[in-house]
């Protein structure tokens, strides 16, 4: 049975009416298939999911996000991974079925590969905790991001969250410095990582596991720091006001691209990934594939340099930073007058002391 959107509910008739035409043996009894109405409803739906895909705003791509039938990660593992081994356990608690985490092959290529699930069902999204991970789940990915490492394996990352998860449990195996740790560690490690947000990307949930050199994103997926019903919540104090608290986040891929804080949009077929998965493993494949080339022939150092470099660009390319640079810092370049304060400050007590040698000279040259 399939799911629809509220705001598809001219879909779901045309579509049910478009069953009842294929099926020669409905309610009716035995009728003649009429082609050519069939062949007309078909088209019809097609150009108004092209119009009302074309022209969602962002609570509606929020939901869109969060479709039931949208691929999880899991789909993407089983059919773009060959001889993929999972890999379990944080060595320090325990396991978090959370996140899926393993070594496998892409186009004949290693890659450590790390996916967030919320689960297909009820029962395998309470088994996934719907996709939000615990300190295990964060604390397993370093663990693997570093065998990663030594062995020189990039590592492709399938990002779907809702933000990771806020228990009492959670809280005190430390969920604030696991997250802390795999940012930290993302950042440092000398393999290329690529995350694709396939869902919802949320809070530091998602960040723990998309401080990459390549962030890219769905085309009807979402990135933000909150959920809109949160936000929404806490600016207006009202969870109902979700759209305009989506508009003011500028959760969606193309504003997140428009921001530089993404680096690519992957399309999805249209009336979203949930509608054709066949071609939307097909449009991920060619993304993998070209980015993971693009960092042929780089060095450890010009890999971590190239993702440092990325993080440090956001929201400066037209402010704090006067022009493009290859190296950006985290402070801005001193002037002479601030260089020589700063010499004075580092050798203050000698400076001191030789003032104080100059003034008793002084003073016994007035005696």
């Amino acid at each position: 049975m399939k799911n629809y959107l509220n705001f598809e509910n001219e879909i779901k008739v045309l579509e049910n009416e478009l069953e009842k035409l294929q099926d020669p043996y409905n309610q009716d009894g035995i009728s003649q298939v009429n082609t050519d109405k069939i062949v007309k409803i078909q088209t019809e739906i097609e150009e108004k999911l092209k119009k009302i895909y074309s022209n969602l705003n962002p609570w509606e791509t929020t939901l869109v996000a969060r479709h039931e039938d949208r691929p999880k990660a899991k789909f993407f593992i089983d059919n773009l991974i060959d001889n993929f081994i999972q890999l379990s356990g944080d060595r320090f608690y325990g396991e978090d079925k959370s996140l899926i985490a393993g070594f496998g092959k892409f186009s004949n290529r290693s890659v450590l590969v790390l996916g967030q699930e919320k689960g297909e069902d009820l029962d395998s999204r309470i088994e996934r905790n719907f996709g939000m991970m615990k300190p295990e789940g964060y604390r397993k990915s370093i663990r693997l991001s570093q065998l990663a490492n030594k062995f020189k394996i990039p590592i492709l990352t399938f990002i779907d969250t809702p933000g990771a998860y806020p228990g009492i449990g959670s809280e005190e195996r430390g969920i604030s410095e696991a997250i802390a740790k795999s940012i930290e560690y993302s950042m440092q490690i000398g393999v290329p990582n690529i995350s694709i947000i396939i869902g919802e990307g949320g809070s530091g949930g998602a960040i723990a596991l998309a401080s990459s050199n390549k962030v890219i994103m769905l085309e009807n997926a979402i990135y933000s720091v909150i959920s809109p019903e949160g936000c929404a919540t806490i600016l207006w104090r009202d969870p109902k006001k979700t759209l305009e608290a989506s508009e003011a986040m500028k959760l969606t891929s193309q504003d997140l691209l428009d921001l530089n804080i993404i680096d690519e949009i992957i399309k999805e077929p249209v009336g979203g990934a949930h509608r054709d998965k066949d071609q939307m493993l097909k449009n991920i494949r060619v993304s993998i594939k070209n980015n993971l080339e693009s960092f042929d022939g780089m060095t450890a150092e010009d890999i971590i340099t190239q993702r440092k470099n990325k993080f440090l660009k956001i929201g400066r390319t037209d402010g704090f930073v006067s022009q493009k640079s290859n190296n950006i810092k985290l402070t801005a370049d001193n002037n002479f007058f601030d260089n020589l304060k700063n010499k004075l400050l580092q050798k203050k007590s000698l400076y001191i002391l030789l003032s104080l040698i100059i003034l008793i000279g002084l003073l016994s040259l007035l005696k």
